[in-house]
């Protein structure tokens, strides 16, 4: 008799391989198994999710509340007659500096920290011998901010930096320059949780300068009080 011929290794190796698959068995499609892909997001949900930046919450505030707020309050008939914040000025003066270069790096590095932008360093505009100063010597630094980091930096003034100041009761109402801007003085910078206090190398205060559009001091008051600045009772 002759003996039976055995089955033909299927294409694809070992027990059928990829192609055959288990017996009584479809093969798999390929691709399947994997997890789909996540839809992405179509419009501005998609750009907001990619750049990962928020408004800040001060600026938000000032439009949906200040506005009609100070309007009513005012008499205010355009929306765009409402003073708003143009500006903040923030000047850390190093007189230390002229002297020691170390003393000045640790300044503007303090500065950049707190502000979020490089400062600019500042020099004298001329020479003063009783002080022992030369002109065009570099004496402090400065920051000026706009748009979303004035925001940003005075929302973190107001609630988290002027809260930290021992004994506070407010800031003095006696800043205004007469024309719509307020000035006020910190002794330590240390206030500021950007600081890290075992970081620092002395402690030196900062002049902060908030500019408006207001014709008056009373104006930027109600406009500084509606934004959360708090001020002292005279």
């Amino acid at each position: 008799m002759a003996e039976p011929k055995k089955a033909d290794k299927a294409p694809g190796g070992r027990g059928g391989g990829a192609a055959a698959g288990k017996a009584g068995q479809a093969p798999r499609p390929k691709g399947a198994g994997k997890a789909a892909p996540a839809a992405e997001p179509a419009g501005p949900a998609k750009r907001a999710s990619v750049s990962g930046s928020t408004p800040p919450r001060m600026r938000e505030r000032f439009r949906s509340a200040v506005v009609p707020a100070m309007m009513k309050e005012r008499g205010y008939r355009n929306p765009f007659q409402v003073p708003r914040l143009e500006k903040v000025v923030i000047n850390m003066g190093v007189g230390e500096g002229k002297e020691n270069a170390k003393v000045l790096d640790f300044a503007t590095a303090d500065l950049q920290a707190i502000a979020g932008q490089k400062p600019v360093i500042t020099r004298a505009k001329k020479s003063i011998a009783n002080f022992k100063l030369r002109e065009n010597v570099p004496i402090g630094c400065k920051v000026t901010l706009r748009g979303p980091r004035m925001y940003e930096f005075l929302d973190r003034l107001v609630n988290v930096a002027l809260p930290r100041v021992r004994d506070f009761k407010g800031v003095p109402p006696k800043g205004f320059d007469g024309r719509g801007n307020y000035n006020m003085g910190l002794k330590e910078q240390v206030i500021f949780p950007e600081i890290v206090y075992d970081k620092v190398d002395k402690v030196r205060g900062m002049d902060i300068t908030l500019v408006t559009t207001a014709r008056t001091d009373e104006e930027a008051k109600a406009l500084l009080t509606h934004l959360g600045v708090p001020f002292r009772e005279s």
